[in-house]
């Protein structure tokens, strides 16, 4: 675990090279794999040293944790706009599937989950950690289409079952996209999905 950080500037400039080493972790993870990087390969990358990023998360998997959790972070404040704020329920859901769904089939982000979903079956923490990630995105997701619901714009008497048959569907799709299969790219996902809410979603 990170070390506490003093109060005032020094602690806003640890945070600051907190938030680099995360970045960078993030875009290195996704060009070698996590297995592929070394501590000291990443401190070249940010012109520090291996026994500093240490200090700051101590292996590799903590490393990979405290990246995703800091990727994550920045998508549940998207979630939350989306959540509490205006427009139809219909334009919020496409908006979500949107954002949950990879760029691309070295999406920085999604490469974090590809690393952590082997490791957490062995790793209470890594297992707990997925877990509590993964119940913010359904929970977000219930609540807007609960919303949906209430506002007479979707016709659902299930949200929370229809919330986590959609979240498996996009987990499906976002896999495809991330090996790289020729007959979906990004485009061809947000189709898919699209398809699939109108079909689980009646007014989506």
């Amino acid at each position: 675990m990170a070390r506490a950080k003093t109060a005032g500037a020094d602690g806003d400039q640890g945070d600051d090279l907190r938030t680099r080493i995360l970045t960078e972790a993030m875009l290195a993870i996704a060009e070698t794999g996590l297995s592929g990087l070394t501590m000291s390969a990443l401190a070249r990358r940010l012109d520090t040293s291996g026994g500093h990023l240490l200090y700051y998360f101590g292996t590799k998997d903590r490393l990979l944790l405290e990246a995703l959790r800091h990727s994550e972070g920045g998508l549940a404040r998207e979630r939350l706009a989306l959540t509490a704020g205006r427009g139809s329920p219909a334009r919020r859901l496409d908006r979500f599937m949107r954002l949950y769904l990879p760029t691309g089939a070295r999406d920085p982000r999604w490469m974090l989950w590809i690393e952590l979903w082997p490791r957490s079956g062995g790793d209470p923490a890594l297992r707990d950690a997925q877990r509590e990630l993964d119940r913010a995105w359904e929970s977000d997701l219930v609540t807007l289409l609960a919303d949906g619901a209430e506002r007479g714009v979707f016709a659902l008497p299930d949200p929370p079952a229809r919330a986590a048959q959609l979240l498996a569907l996009l987990d499906g799709l976002s896999t495809r996209v991330l090996l790289g299969h020729d007959d979906l790219d990004r485009n061809g996902a947000i189709a898919a999905a699209r398809s699939a809410a109108s079909a689980l979603i009646p007014g989506a």
